[in-house]
């Protein structure tokens, strides 16, 4: 479809409110699900970060304990060698 002006591109036939809605809709869905899935990305890294940490501060707690017990099991002459 040719246009013979710039006035005509924009009425596309008759049905540019039709076109141009459609256009506006696609990008504005578009944007918004860019938008959504970096929050979305950015959420899942903050999650997992606060996983690790709590993960490790349990295996420095158990490790702690298990020092602890391993001390407390040696009998008294040894501890004080």
């Amino acid at each position: 479809m040719q246009f013979t002006s710039f006035n005509d591109f924009i009425n596309m036939g008759g049905y540019g409110f039709y076109v141009w809605l459609s256009f506006g809709a696609a990008a504005l869905i578009l944007t918004l699900l860019t938008i959504n899935s970096a929050m979305g990305h950015k959420q899942v890294i903050n999650q997992i970060a606060k996983r690790k940490k709590r993960e490790d501060k349990l295996r420095e707690a158990k490790m702690l304990r298990q020092q602890q017990k391993e001390f407390s099991d040696k009998p008294l002459n040894e501890v004080t060698e």
